[in-house]
């Protein structure tokens, strides 16, 4: 047996690593709880060797944990430069990312990266099909397997922590999707997709699964199984393709726990509200637990230009029904690539939603800014407010709006009560009047 080298091969033999003792501290959760969520597959911690050379701080995705927040930047054929993905990257992590996944399909990917990779400390992912289909010249009927391990070795070296890779898409699902309104939807999807219609031949990423595992494993970089079949719309949701590939998925979890890999699992991109719970603990069952890392769900297909707030909805009841991390969607979802301010919508969005499931998880502590942001608004302790809030910027900003004075900042009302009309302050006077016995004396004569 080769030595333990990765976190679940070192858990499963007892060790507490140190990125597990500072996952504990983060989580508020004992070293040993950790320890045996990842030891089980349950939990992730992703940490590519490299990467955790430099920047990283440690963190983890499973249903013990928080529930996290990857953010999806990265440049395309048409806009963008290095410049504006550090930019967008900043804007991700200063809004509360966990994590981040580059999905440049455009120039200058390697320059890019290994910018994002030094400045980031949040775990880094990619959809590593995207740069070897650019170096192929946009043609991915030549590619061969060989093409893509090497890009996947190449990516591991250079420090990204987790790889989308959409092994679970197999030939004979193709079949399945032919009736679909929105067809299949993954780039990576589609593209092994169009490689085994034109090859006739079984996914070449499926057959190199040990083999991507032995790269995945030296660099302990994480596994997270592409979703290639996953519905594109209401329509398509929780049908025979998407959940044909589940299963194909649960297998390769188990083939990746084996061969000493840490694995999470790509979940749907649109699902309706009563679906969501169920697609959530199909996926549990068939993955045994391996966490689970969604796209929104969006809820509803009719509101391009607000998809981070139709898929906040649902990566709300996901994260309550037990997904371990959310995708967020931008403003421009479906519409074209995010920028800076699209960047913070979509963060905020998902970062409540996460919040709201931690609440509802009864996650340790979770509630505890709530508390404080609620008491400092019945105090009317305006700069306590802003300062708790997730947006403090915009929190104040939308307060200035009417009283920009510093007077009004310990004003007992705001613009949308005045004076007269504020309920918390007409509590403070009930309660000043039960204090000097008005009401004792009140409910006695009752």
């Amino acid at each position: 047996m080769p030595a333990p080298i990765t976190q679940l091969e070192l858990a499963r033999a007892g060790e507490i690593t140190p990125e597990m003792k500072y996952v504990a501290q983060r989580e508020s959760l004992a070293p040993e709880v950790i320890r045996d969520e990842v030891a089980i597959g349950r939990m992730v911690i992703p940490a590519n060797k490299v990467h955790a050379a430099g920047r990283l701080e440690p963190m983890a995705i499973g249903i013990a944990a928080r529930c996290k927040v990857n953010a999806n930047i990265g440049n395309s054929a048409v806009t963008s430069d290095m410049e504006g993905e550090l930019e967008k990257l900043h804007t991700a992590v200063h809004y509360g990312a966990d994590t981040v996944m580059d999905l440049s399909t455009g120039k200058n990917i390697d320059e890019i990266r290994a910018a994002i990779i030094e400045a980031s400390p949040v775990p880094i992912g990619t959809v590593p099909i995207y740069q070897m289909l650019e170096e192929l010249g946009g043609n991915i009927e030549e590619m061969r397997p060989q093409h893509f391990l090497d890009m996947v070795e190449h990516q591991a070296k250079q420090g990204v922590d987790y790889m989308t890779i959409h092994c679970g898409v197999k030939l004979a699902h193709l079949g399945l999707t032919t009736k679909r309104v929105t067809g299949i939807v993954s780039r990576g999807g589609s593209l092994i997709a169009k490689w085994m219609m034109t090859h006739r031949k079984e996914n070449p990423l499926y057959e190199s699964f040990d083999d991507l595992c032995d790269i995945m494993r030296q660099y302990d970089v994480t596994w997270s199984l592409g979703d290639g079949l996953r519905p594109g719309s209401l329509a398509d949701a929780s049908d025979a393709a998407q959940f044909a590939e589940l299963d194909v998925l649960g297998e390769l979890t188990k083939r990746g726990w084996e061969r000493g890999t840490q694995v999470m699992v790509e979940g749907p991109g649109h699902v309706p509200m009563d679906q969501i719970k169920m697609n959530v603990d199909r996926q549990i069952e068939v993955c045994a637990g391996a966490p689970f890392y969604v796209l929104g769900p969006l809820v509803t297909d009719i509101a391009p230009g607000y998809d981070h707030i139709t898929s906040g909805i649902g990566a709300a009841l996901a994260g309550w029904a037990g997904a371990a991390m959310l995708c967020y969607v931008t403003p421009k979802e479906h519409l074209g690539l995010p920028e800076r301010e699209d960047v913070k919508q979509g963060m905020v969005a998902y970062k409540i939603a996460a919040h709201a499931a931690d609440i509802a998880r009864h996650r340790p502590g979770a509630r505890d800014r709530d508390d404080a942001l609620s008491k400092a608004r019945f105090e009317f302790d305006w700069n306590e407010q802003f300062r708790l809030s997730l947006d403090p910027e915009t929190a104040r900003a939308y307060h200035d709006e009417t009283l920009p004075q510093e007077t009004f900042k310990s004003a007992h009302f705001c613009s949308m009560c005045g004076p007269k009309y504020c309920s918390m302050k007409i509590t403070q006077d009930i309660r000043k009047m039960a204090d000097a016995g008005d009401l004792v004396e009140l409910a006695v004569s009752k």
